[in-house]
C-alpha cells in the first residue's frame, strides 16, 4: 500500500480522500529539515503546502519517494531541478484558489481606498478622526492590471462590477481576448500614466523582476495606489517607500514581499501602507479545494499511475510514453525558444510534425511546446494546463501533419504569429533521441539547445566573429559550443553560443554595443 506524508497543516479532507483511495497517510507537521530527512525515506508521497521546504538535500533522503504534491500555486519551496533528477513527480493545484486571490486584490483595493486599517485603529483608540480619512471612490476611476491571465481576469471582472475603467498589460494578451475580459490593452508606459490603481498578476520571472522598479513607479500618476498580491520581487520595495513617503504613491497594499516571512520590512510603519501575511490564498473554501485536489492527483499517480498538474512531466499512458517522450523534449524545447525570442502579443502558436513525428499522437507534443512557450510567461504552466492557459489568454492553437520526409527523417516546427509576423523554429533529433535546432527564424543553423546560450544576429561582415570573440574572452565568459548560420553571404547571420555562465545584462550591452549587431539576448535551457 502507497503511503504518504502531510507535512503541512492541510484540511481534513485531504487525509479522508487518500484512506478512501487506499492510501497510507500520517499527518505530522511542524518538522524541521533535519527531522524530515530522517523520516522521508518511508514515504511514497509527500503533501505539502507553503511551510515544507523540499530540498535538494531533503529528496536525498527520500529513497522511495514518487510524489511531491503542493496544494496551492507557487512551487518556490520544491527543488523542481533535483526531484527530476531523482524521479520524482512534483504537482501542484494551479486553480485552486484563484477567487480567493482575485478577491483579496479587491479586499485591499478597498483598504487602500478608504483608508480602513488607519482608521480602525485610531477609532479603537477612541481618537474619532472623522475628518482626518477622506477616502476616494472606486467608482470610474481607472485599474491597471499587470497581468491578465486567470486570476488577472477575475480581477477585471469585479473591477468592472465596481463600474471602474480597466486597462490591461501583459504581453501575451490579444485584443480578442481583451475584449472577451472586457479590458482595453495597453503598453506598460501607458498603463503606468493612466491608472489611479495598480494591481499585480503575474509570476516572478527574469522579465518580470521588479517590473516596478523605482524608474517606473516615477511613470505613475500621482496619487497612484498599488496592490500585489502575486509575488514578492515585482516591486522594488524600497522605491516604493520613497514613493510613499514622498506623497507621489498615495498607498500601497502588499499581501507579498521579497523576503518572506516579512518581520523587519523597512515598509512598517510607512503612512499609506497596508500589509497582509500572504493570506491570498487564505480562504476556508480556497483551503479545501486545494486539499481535495491535492489529495486526488497524487491518489490517482501512486493508484493508478495518472498524472494531472505535473510540472515536471506530461500526461501519458504506460504505453504511449518512451515512443513520445523524445518528441516532447524536443517540442518543449523548441516553444522555450521560441517564446524567448517572439515579443508582443501572440495570436496564433503552430505545432507542426512531419515524416516520423506525423505517425505520432499530436496532443502530447503540443502540449509540450506550448508548455515550454508558455513557462515564459507563467511558472505554474505544464504539459496538464498549458492547452487551457492558452486558451485563456486567446492563443489560437493549430497542429499540421504532413507524413512525407522532408529533408529530415523527422521534423517539428513551432511557429508564432505576432504583430511582426511568423516566427518560426524547426528541430529534429538526432540518433532518435537528442533534440537539435535546425532552422531559425528561415535561417538554416545546426545547434543544440543546453544550458545558458547567447544569441545575436549581425550583418554578415569580416572580422565580427573575431571581435565577438575577443570581447567574450575579455569578459571571462568561455564559449561551450558555437553554431552560425546566414540568409545569404553579406547579409543577415545569426550566432548561437553556449556559454558555462548565465549571460549578464552588462555582457549584453557590451555585444549590442560591436559594430553590426541587430540583436543580442541571453537564453536559458
Amino acid at each position: 500500500m502507497p503511503k504518504v506524508l502531510i507535512s503541512d497543516k492541510m484540511d481534513p479532507k485531504a487525509a479522508q480522500i487518500f484512506r478512501e483511495r487506499g492510501v497510507e497517510v500520517d499527518e505530522i507537521t511542524g518538522k524541521t529539515p533535519d527531522e524530515l530527512m530522517a523520516m522521508i525515506g518511508a514515504y511514497d508521497g509527500l503533501a505539502i503546502r507553503s511551510s515544507t521546504k523540499v530540498t535538494k538535500e531533503i529528496l536525498e533522503h527520500a529513497t522511495n519517494l514518487k510524489v511531491v504534491g503542493r496544494a496551492g500555486i507557487g512551487v518556490d519551496n520544491v527543488d523542481i531541478p533535483a526531484a527530476s533528477a531523482r524521479g520524482v513527480v512534483v504537482m501542484n493545484t494551479p486553480f485552486g484558489n484563484s477567487i480567493t486571490t482575485a478577491e483579496h486584490a479587491i479586499a485591499l483595493m478597498f483598504a487602500l481606498a478608504r483608508q480602513l486599517p488607519e482608521a480602525d485603529a485610531s477609532t479603537q483608540a477612541g481618537k474619532w478622526e472623522k475628518n482626518r480619512f477622506m477616502g476616494v471612490e472606486l467608482t470610474a476611476k481607472t485599474l491597471g492590471l499587470i497581468g491578465a491571465g486567470n486570476i488577472g481576469s477575475i480581477v477585471a471582472d469585479r473591477a468592472r462590477g465596481l463600474k471602474m475603467k480597466v486597462i490591461a498589460f501583459d504581453p501575451f494578451l490579444t485584443p480578442e481576448r481583451a475584449i472577451e475580459i472586457g479590458v482595453e490593452k495597453v503598453d506598460l508606459d501607458q498603463l503606468l500614466a493612466r491608472a489611479d490603481f495598480i494591481t499585480l498578476h503575474t509570476p516572478l520571472t527574469d522579465q518580470t523582476r521588479n517590473i516596478l522598479s523605482a524608474e517606473n513607479l516615477a511613470k505613475t500618476k500621482k496619487g497612484v495606489r498599488i496592490i500585489n498580491c502575486a509575488r514578492g520581487g515585482l516591486i522594488d520595495e524600497a522605491a516604493l517607500k520613497a514613493g510613499l513617503d514622498s506623497g507621489h504613491i498615495a498607498g500601497a497594499a502588499l499581501d507579498v514581499f521579497v523576503e518572506e516571512p516579512a518581520k523587519a520590512s523597512p515598509l512598517f510603519g510607512t503612512p499609506g501602507f497596508v500589509s497582509t501575511p500572504h493570506l491570498g490564498a487564505s480562504t476556508t473554501e480556497a483551503q479545501v479545494n486545494v486539499a481535495i485536489q491535492v489529495a486526488e492527483q497524487m491518489a490517482d499517480f501512486l493508484v493508478a499511475g495518472g498524472v494531472t498538474n505535473a510540472l515536471n512531466m506530461p500526461s501519458l499512458s504506460a504505453e504511449e510514453a518512451p515512443k513520445l517522450k523524445p518528441y516532447m523534449a524536443l517540442a518543449e524545447k523548441l516553444g522555450d525558444l521560441v517564446g524567448q525570442l517572439a515579443t508582443g502579443a501572440i495570436g496564433r502558436v503552430s505545432i507542426h510534425t512531419e515524416g516520423a513525428a506525423a505517425e505520432l499522437n499530436p496532443k502530447p507534443i503540443t502540449s509540450a511546446a506550448l508548455a515550454g512557450f508558455l513557462r515564459n510567461q507563467t511558472a505554474t504552466v505544464n504539459m496538464v494546463n498549458a492547452p487551457l492557459l492558452a486558451r485563456d489568454r486567446g492563443i489560437e492553437v493549430r497542429e499540421v501533419r504532413t507524413e512525407r520526409e522532408g529533408d529530415y527523417h523527422t521534423l517539428l516546427r513551432v511557429s508564432v504569429r505576432t504583430a511582426d509576423g511568423e516566427r518560426s523554429v524547426a528541430g529534429t533529433l538526432v540518433g532518435a533521441a537528442s533534440p537539435r535546432l535546425v532552422e531559425l527564424f528561415g535561417i538554416k543553423v545546426e545547434a543544440d539547445l543546453t544550458g545558458p546560450m547567447l544569441y545575436v544576429v549581425n550583418e554578415d561582415a569580416p572580422g565580427f566573429i573575431g571581435r565577438l570573440g575577443t570581447l567574450l574572452g575579455e569578459a571571462g565568459v568561455n564559449i561551450g559550443t558555437f553554431h552560425l548560420g546566414r540568409r545569404q553571404a553579406g547579409g543577415e547571420a545569426v550566432l548561437l553560443l553556449s556559454v558555462d555562465e548565465p549571460v549578464t545584462a552588462e555582457l549584453l550591452a557590451r555585444v549590442k554595443a560591436l559594430p553590426g549587431v541587430r540583436t543580442a539576448m541571453g537564453l536559458r535551457f
